[in-house]
């Protein structure tokens, strides 16, 4: 075997080498990202389940404070409408990658927050409901729910931070764009709501 052979094998051998290297780490990159993308798909589920426990809550809710004839129509009329907008939208893991869908999803749960936020503060004006423990333990629920709902959207964007953190490091973002891995949106907070509110005695 000649010299240039030799040296032909080797550098034949080498590229081989960084070619197999190269395979794996693309294999095990893909791999991550199939991992994050189902960690994200898995925290948004959970959400969901969260919305849906307080989207189950309201009808008790509001047929317990009907029976109270001089509350406020339009403010249960709102909560009403409100839940019915959320209840209308079709909610897939496609839409994490659909910035506006997202958006819609999350401005609809932003007016069912506020009309319920409207429902609570309008319900200090009637005492008698106010002691109904009916509707003190679904008050209760509620709160619960909404603190779980706060616990659950910030573990989504714990997950939505580290898969787009994930999908724009080089050189993972070459499989990423490959693949159809794209940016994920995260759960934001609801305009104005860095705005102190006035309160009033």
């Amino acid at each position: 075997m000649n010299k240039g052979m030799v040296i032909g094998c080797g550098v034949a051998g080498f590229f081989l080498l960084l070619f197999a290297i190269a395979i794996f780490w693309g294999i095990g990159a893909y791999n991550n990202l199939v991992n994050l993308n189902e960690t994200v798909i898995g925290s948004w589920s959970q959400v969901e389940n969260l919305y849906q426990r307080r989207a189950d809550l309201i009808p008790n809710l509001v047929n317990t404070v009907k029976g109270y004839a001089d509350f406020e129509k339009q403010v249960l009329t709102d909560v009403t409408e409100a839940r019915a907008r959320v209840s209308q939208m079709t909610v897939t893991p496609e839409v994490l990658n659909d910035p506006q869908a997202f958006q819609r999803f999350e401005q609809s749960q932003s007016q069912l927050t506020g009309a319920l936020s409207r429902l609570l503060v309008t319900v200090e004006n009637y005492p008698e409901l106010k002691a109904n423990e009916g509707f003190l333990q679904l008050q209760s629920q509620l709160e619960g729910t909404e603190n779980r709902i706060t616990v659950g959207r910030r573990q989504f964007n714990q997950t939505v931070q580290e898969y787009n953190t994930t999908i724009k490091r080089f050189p993972t973002t070459f499989i990423a764009g490959l693949f159809g891995y794209y940016q994920k949106e995260y759960f934001k907070a609801a305009p104005g709501s860095d705005v102190v509110p006035k309160v009033e005695f």
